[in-house]
């Protein structure tokens, strides 16, 4: 027994101690917290050693062994893994999945807005509306990844402006690889009419070679330049195999013709060169008149040509100006046939053929009010009192469905009702 003095603190905590089990003989469990009672105390003193052996001290229960628990079992049944498929058989199929690409391609394809001679001349006067429905035409560009042509830079003159390779045009007699590559598309016409333009970039030093050997591959009569003559294009001269040269020159109202003569062995053809140098780039012209004039004077001359091939339009990259000029061609066929234009469906049209066709909103607005002015002169020209046969309601082409003009395929052009104002630049 520890008598209440200074070292009775010491002495309580050497009796504690061998308690907990200092020697072994006590187990203490989480579940077993709880201290036994240590017998009757004085001052706080600890029982003596004899009371400790009196105490009997039971041993904590055997631990069994832990059952591992089943799946079902902790997920609580078995029902819940059971898949019910009887009732997929009237599950409707999932919805394919558009990419961008296929979205793109399908509003190109898609897009249309005919008008009416007034709906034209009102819709042209809207610049904001025209705007808004210009930047929603996807510009269709083609990825440099998507042409697989080693080399091919060498030849473009805008990296960022390349061939769609579905339309492009491909050298048959290869000048100096194999691939017979020129930065140039196949432009589809009026209803739809395969081949009726090639667009294309301007010749280069390196390239003229290549754009005079497409000019006789594809047989073109016509070629349209919109530019400036700031290298040595089309101009007189020997080209690989071809012999060029100026037959005969005439001054027009906005642009000059030259009739060349090429030339490759014995064989000689005669190709007419029209040249609009007072288009800018990137901008419009001063006034319609000019550009309808041409486009009025190219058509008369393609009816003229018994088989005419591709006509050739080119700018400097070949979507802007050359873009505008095909879009009014086409656009002022489709008045002069039916009374009634889709300049949406048109823009559209050439996007698929070749990327970026119609390079700025302005030349957008422009290409509507050079239609506009175009319908005024045809019903001016007729007094007002032409009668318009709808193209939706003509019978669809022998073994096809009807199609809306933009789309419709021709495998000849359609015989003109109504010929186009008589040209204004003297003959060659």
């Amino acid at each position: 027994m520890c008598s209440v003095s200074g070292s009775s603190s010491v002495c309580v905590c050497k009796v504690f101690l061998r308690f907990l089990g200092a020697e072994g003989r006590t187990l203490i469990t989480p579940s077993r917290q709880t201290l036994p009672d240590l017998g009757s105390t004085q001052y706080g003193c600890a029982p003596s050693d004899s009371t400790l052996k009196d105490q009997s001290v039971t041993p904590p229960p055997a631990t069994a062994p832990r059952r591992q628990v089943r799946l079902q079992e902790r997920r609580g049944s078995n029902v819940s893994l059971v898949l019910d498929v009887s009732s997929l058989g009237t599950v409707e199929p999932l919805c394919s999945i558009s990419t961008p690409r296929e979205t793109i391609l399908h509003l190109l394809r898609t897009s249309s807005r005919p008008l009416s001679a007034p709906q034209l001349q009102e819709a042209a006067a809207q610049a904001d509306a025209l705007d808004r429905e210009y930047q929603k035409i996807p510009p269709n560009f083609v990825n440099s990844s998507e042409l697989d042509i080693p080399g091919h830079a060498l030849k473009d003159r805008y990296k960022t402006i390349l061939p769609n390779p579905d339309t492009r045009v491909r050298l048959q007699r290869a000048v100096e690889e194999k691939d017979g590559y020129i930065n140039a598309n196949y432009i589809r016409g009026y209803g739809g009419m395969v081949k009726s333009y090639i667009a294309t970039q301007g010749p280069m030093v390196n390239t003229v070679v290549d754009f005079w050997e497409m000019v006789w591959q594809e047989d073109s009569r016509i070629i349209v330049m919109i530019t400036e003559l700031k290298e040595k294009k089309e101009g007189e001269g020997r080209f690989g195999r071809f012999n060029v040269s100026v037959a005969s020159l005439k001054e027009c109202d906005g642009y000059t013709v030259r009739e060349f003569t090429l030339q490759v062995g014995a064989e000689t053809r005669l190709v007419r060169h029209y040249w609009c140098s007072s288009w800018p780039d990137h901008q419009t012209l001063d006034c319609a008149g000019p550009l309808l004039q041409l486009v009025w004077d190219i058509q008369e001359r393609r009816n003229a040509l018994k088989q005419p091939g591709p006509t050739i339009v080119h700018c400097s990259a070949g979507i802007g100006r050359t873009g505008c000029f095909i879009a009014c061609s086409i656009g002022c066929l489709q008045l002069q046939r039916t009374g009634e234009v889709d300049v949406l469906g048109i823009v559209c049209q050439l996007r698929l053929d070749r990327g970026g066709m119609i390079q700025t909103s302005e030349q957008y607005q422009f290409l509507y009010q050079t239609l506009a002015l175009c319908s005024r002169q045809l019903s001016e020209r007729d007094g007002g009192q032409r009668t318009h046969t709808r193209q939706s309601d003509r019978a669809p082409p022998e073994g096809g469905r009807a199609m809306t003009p933009h789309l419709q395929q021709h495998s000849v052009p359609i015989p003109d009702q109504t010929p186009p104002p008589t040209s204004q630049c003297p003959d060659l």
